[in-house]
């Protein structure tokens, strides 16, 4: 068994454009490339495996044997490219996902020709146009066709011969003027034929031109005080401006061009296309691709292209994209990249179907499986916040006092970008006298994290501050004491301007207003204000109650401890009976208990 040198085979590869295959040990096809230079492009596979992504590490590893087709440019391997992966779509090549099978609209080869839709397409001389992927769109231009031109629909075989022998009678079709009657020879093939140019004219975007012949028509009608015939052509006039109008995006002097854009994320890519004749789009499709090896977009859009170009029979010279393609031009194709113009907004439009597309597909997707949402949540704000590692763990302290009196904080934990209510607490404050809000910050901090080393507990990746640089200054001055300063990621966050601080950066970072990262900041940091201030509420409470209760005569501290810790709220003290009280209380105390709650009433 011959064991696999690249080294030797990178000998045998020339520095021309062309297509290299890879196969596994077992022969079978894994992976098909186009190169502008095969040796160079090859030889890139076999680097130091820390400067390729895991997906392509696996891929060499299994490699066994290599051949290669050379061609003459490498817009020829670009389309060798294209054919060899639909043939026989290897293992570790994108994905181009589009089983369904779109409709056409057919002229069909026969005399009187019959214009219907299909999904069918049979090489038979028939000229068929499209696909539309939008079954609407397909209808509303075939509604259209069948109400300016009478057309037959039957299946009839309508030869000439056929007619002459007076085979076939009209229909009910003719009764209603759908018809006109070719079957008996009431409509002339001359006829038909012209009614078929202007509707080859439609189908092709050409709609001006067709315009242009009925206004030569009206006016002849009317010259001819033939006005019956010439409000008939008004009516189809009409009904083509009112179509053209709703189609028509920019100049119609933009014909025959191919428009494409691309939007990805880490597992797909969704490539838009839009065919456009006279400022008239008349085809559009939005192709899902899945990657394999972690692709560029260049390199997804370099495989889309030709794809959907075929699929569409497109001949269009030139084709305008968001970015350079690799790709060299020559006398059949011409890469645009608009900066200004109608063009610019073609190229606009386009990217705006795309992502709208893929927005749609992938909240499908996080439907279906609600991990791909939070793993896609938490890439995104590893990214927008800067970090190491995925926030997969978050703290967030905030403080609640009035005046200075009854300060408590209070954390709230998310894990996986939701709230873990459990894992909330709240402390009251032990070390710090009057209004100190940094000092009240810098003990529950301390405490927290104190607390989490000791019990040998994981740390978050992620701490978030409510405030602004001195509470953020607090917190890292306890981080510090504590030793874990670098070991986890801390921001503080400013109400009025969501401002994000960092640790010894001048400037705050301010994330886009429907940024998910600041939703979910957002959401942190509303829920520890929620989660405070209803403690803060109820220490308050309690500890005015407290030392109101001592006041009245037959209760002193020990009785309100004992009640409190009986009925653990001032809420459920005053709900509970007679009976329950009386397992803390005698008689006495009781009603002098509920003499306190009717005053309290009687002055709220």
């Amino acid at each position: 068994m011959n064991v696999f040198d690249y080294r030797e085979e990178l000998k045998k590869i020339p520095h021309r454009p062309g297509v290299y295959q890879y196969f596994d040990k077992s022969d079978t096809l894994i992976y098909i490339g186009k190169a502008k230079d095969l040796r160079n492009r090859v030889g890139s596979y076999f680097v130091n495996e820390n400067q390729l992504n895991g997906k392509t590490r696996v891929l060499v590893r299994k490699i066994n044997r290599i051949s290669f087709t050379i061609v003459d440019t490498e817009i020829d391997a670009w389309l060798l490219e294209n054919s060899l992966i639909k043939k026989h779509k290897p293992k570790y090549n994108v994905l181009l996902k589009d089983d369904k099978t779109y409709p056409w609209i057919v002229i069909k080869n026969e005399p009187f020709p019959r214009v219907f839709w299909t999904r069918q397409y049979i090489k038979d001389g028939s000229r068929y146009y499209g696909p539309y992927p939008s079954v609407g769109m397909m209808h509303i231009v075939l509604d259209l066709i069948r109400e300016l031109f009478p057309l037959r629909t039957c299946n009839l075989a309508l030869t000439a011969e056929n007619i002459r022998k007076g085979k076939f009678k009209i229909c009910l079709e003719y009764q209603i003027g759908n018809c006109k009657g070719p079957c008996e020879g009431y409509q002339s093939m001359e006829d038909y034929d012209q009614n078929l140019s202007d509707i080859k004219d439609i189908l092709n975007g050409k709609i001006s031109v067709v315009t242009n012949r009925l206004k030569e028509s009206i006016a002849t009608a009317a010259a001819a005080l033939d006005f019956e015939r010439a409000q008939l052509l008004k009516a189809k006039l009409d009904k083509l401006d009112n179509y053209q109008s709703k189609s028509t995006v920019v100049n119609s002097s933009i014909t025959n061009v191919d428009v494409f854009s691309i939007a990805s994320d880490d597992g797909y890519a969704f490539v838009n296309y839009l065919k456009v004749m006279n400022g008239v789009i008349i085809q559009t499709q939005t192709l899902e691709m899945k990657r394999r090896l972690d692709e560029t977009e260049q390199e997804l859009l370099s495989l889309a292209i030709p794809e959907i170009r075929e699929r569409f029979k497109s001949l269009s010279r030139e084709i305008i994209v968001p970015f350079e393609l690799d790709i060299e031009e020559n006398e059949r194709i011409r890469f645009t990249i608009p900066k200004l113009g109608e063009k610019k907004k073609l190229l606009e439009l386009s990217q705006k179907n795309v992502a709208f597309f893929r927005k749609e597909r992938l909240l499908q997707y996080e439907k279906l499986n609600p991990d791909i949402r939070t793993e896609r949540i938490l890439k995104q704000m590893q990214k927008d916040l800067r970090m190491n590692v995925l926030p997969q763990h978050i703290e967030c302290f905030d403080n609640s006092n009035i005046q200075g009196n009854y300060p408590v904080s209070a954390i709230v934990v998310f894990k996986d970008a939701k709230p873990s209510k459990k894992d909330y607490r709240h402390f009251n404050v032990k070390t710090v006298e009057g209004p100190n809000d940094f000092a009240t910050m810098e003990e529950a901090v301390f405490r927290r994290y104190r607390r989490l080393l000791d019990e040998d507990q994981s740390l978050p990746q992620l701490i978030i501050i409510d405030g602004g640089k001195g509470q953020l200054g607090a917190a890292l001055k306890s981080l510090r004491l504590l030793g874990i300063e670098r070991q986890v990621t801390v921001i503080g966050i400013a109400k009025r301007l969501e401002e994000l601080f960092y640790p010894g950066d001048q400037y705050p970072l301010y994330l886009d207003k429907k940024s998910e990262t600041l939703k979910v900041i957002q959401h942190l940091r509303d829920e520890a204000h929620r989660f405070g201030i209803t403690f803060h509420r109820n220490q308050r409470s309690r500890k005015t109650f407290v030392s109101e209760l001592e006041n009245i005569p037959g209760i002193g501290k020990t009785t309100v401890e004992r009640v409190l810790t009986e009925f653990k709220s001032v809420k459920k003290v005053r709900e509970a009976s007679d009976e329950d009280l009386k397992k803390v209380l005698n008689l006495k105390q009781i009603k002098a208990l509920r003499a306190y709650f009717s005053e309290r009433n009687l002055s709220s």
